[in-house]
């Protein structure tokens, strides 16, 4: 199911949170993105981005703002991550959308009931962020042609690409204990480290680079045994966000051989904290990519008419590194590529039903990404080893400094935002994380 256009997606929706009105706002009332937040050390609980505010529905159900909506849905609203709500049927989380949509406008009931509605909205200053739901297994898959064409140039000059690529969607199953909120600090790994003619070393990443991915979160899933349909495949996505996948590519380089990426990979894996629905997404939908004449059609149970006419979702990705000096200097992040998620081969209902094709069965919760992000040009390359092609063209930033791979004390900024004339453009927030310098070796040796 594509969800269809309704009075959600409005643009002339009036809120009465008048931050909402901001155009620089990533949080219209057309977006309406969940999260989970806490404020001090209390409890934590669901909340809904608005302007630059937080709805918190713990204290809307609390207040009998709530009132009308099933008990499933109420229940999940108080819950203190999104499972909960993830599990139930999506014409629920239609009805929650609706309602809050509703809530937060100016008309006369809003006006009524508007000083409970205020008590219950929080500025997002004020707030922390959390891990937007228990995420208990992360696929992580190999989605966009132009990434795995570059990549394999690197590798294999004559056969980038392994003839498989056009038939069937690459994907490996990642760590989803080291999965993390925007914002963490994330380790420089160590690994083995090759050295030609001698024995590995065993020390700090040298190539430590970021992956831009979209990821899908699960919303209900399929009992084991029964495969998910293209038809039904959109049905079980809850709503998108975004993933930095950090990857240490020497690391890699060493271990992948024969079974994949191990501890290249499993050190970290940053996310946006707001989800996106898929119902706010409705008017950036467009057709999936269309693939070139030689290329096979897509297998029977990986296509069908809907996805090839709205399985795309037109979608401008950017990354910034904001380096040490540039802190120390009062300087902006530096913008340093920008792509779109109509770059992909396969879209995410393409990449649902293939997962599932073998019985597997997907749980509320569950990231499934999309892999690195990369366009034609090398503008929208979605990692350093692509820009700066395996550090042999450097990356040169706005102050003068270089980078290959990742240093200390650099923080990579994703961002996202959808737009189209005639409708209010929304965005997924920020996905950040600051390089911290790798744990002393010292530490590995025997006590």
């Amino acid at each position: 199911m594509i969800y269809e256009l309704n009075e959600t997606h409005d643009p002339a929706l009036k809120c009465r949170v008048e931050s909402a009105h901001n155009p620089e706002t990533e949080f219209p009332i057309q977006n309406l993105p969940l999260g989970i937040f806490t404020k001090g050390n209390k409890t934590p609980h669901i909340g809904i981005a608005i302007g630059d505010r937080i709805l918190d529905l713990f204290e809307c159900g609390k207040r009998g703002l709530l009132d009308g909506l099933p008990l499933p849905l109420l229940d999940a609203c108080a819950a203190e991550q999104l499972n909960r709500l993830m599990a139930l049927d999506p014409e629920l989380w239609s009805r929650l959308r609706m309602h809050v949509s509703r809530l937060l406008q100016t008309g006369e009931k809003a006006k009524s009931l508007a000083g409970q509605i205020d008590d219950s909205l929080i500025p997002m200053r004020s707030c922390t962020m959390l891990m937007p739901a228990r995420i208990g297994d992360y696929t992580d898959f190999y989605a966009s042609i132009h990434h795995a064409r570059n990549v394999g140039s690197m590798f294999r000059p004559d056969s980038p690409l392994f003839p498989n690529y056009r038939y069937v969607p690459i994907g490996y199953h990642g760590r989803a204990s080291s999965i993390v909120v925007s914002g963490t600090s994330i380790c420089r790994p160590c690994g083995q480290l090759e050295h030609p003619g001698f024995a590995p070393d065993f020390g700090p990443c040298r190539m430590l680079d970021y992956e831009l991915e979209i990821g899908a979160l699960i919303g209900h899933g399929n009992p084991l045994g029964k495969p998910i349909r293209m038809t039904n495949a959109e049905s079980h996505l809850f709503g998108i966000c975004l993933v930095n996948d950090w990857s240490a590519r020497d690391i890699q380089k060493w271990e992948y051989q024969p079974l994949g990426p191990f501890l290249a990979k499993s050190f970290a894996t940053t996310i946006s904290p707001w989800v996106v629905s898929m119902e706010a997404l409705a008017p950036y939908r467009c057709p999936a990519p269309v693939r070139d004449p030689d290329d096979p059609a897509p297998l029977p149970y990986l296509f069908s008419s809907e996805n090839a006419q709205t399985g795309g979702i037109d979608l401008d990705l950017q990354v910034s590194i904001y380096t040490e000096r540039m802190r120390e200097d009062l300087q902006h992040p530096a913008g340093v590529s920008c792509s779109n998620l109509t770059n992909l081969y396969w879209t995410f209902a393409q990449l649902v039903t293939h997962h599932a094709s073998n019985g597997c069965n997907l749980m509320p919760g569950d990231l499934m990404a999309s892999g690195t992000v990369s366009g034609v040009d090398k503008s929208s390359r979605g990692c350093l080893l692509e820009l700066a092609w395996r550090g042999t063209d450097p990356v040169l930033l706005p102050n003068g400094e270089e980078r290959r791979f990742l240093e200390d004390g650099d923080e990579v900024i994703f961002s996202a935002h959808a737009r189209r004339k005639g409708f209010a453009s929304i965005g997924l927030g920020e996905c950040r994380g600051i390089v911290a310098p790798a744990v002393h070796q010292s530490n590995f040796t025997h006590s």
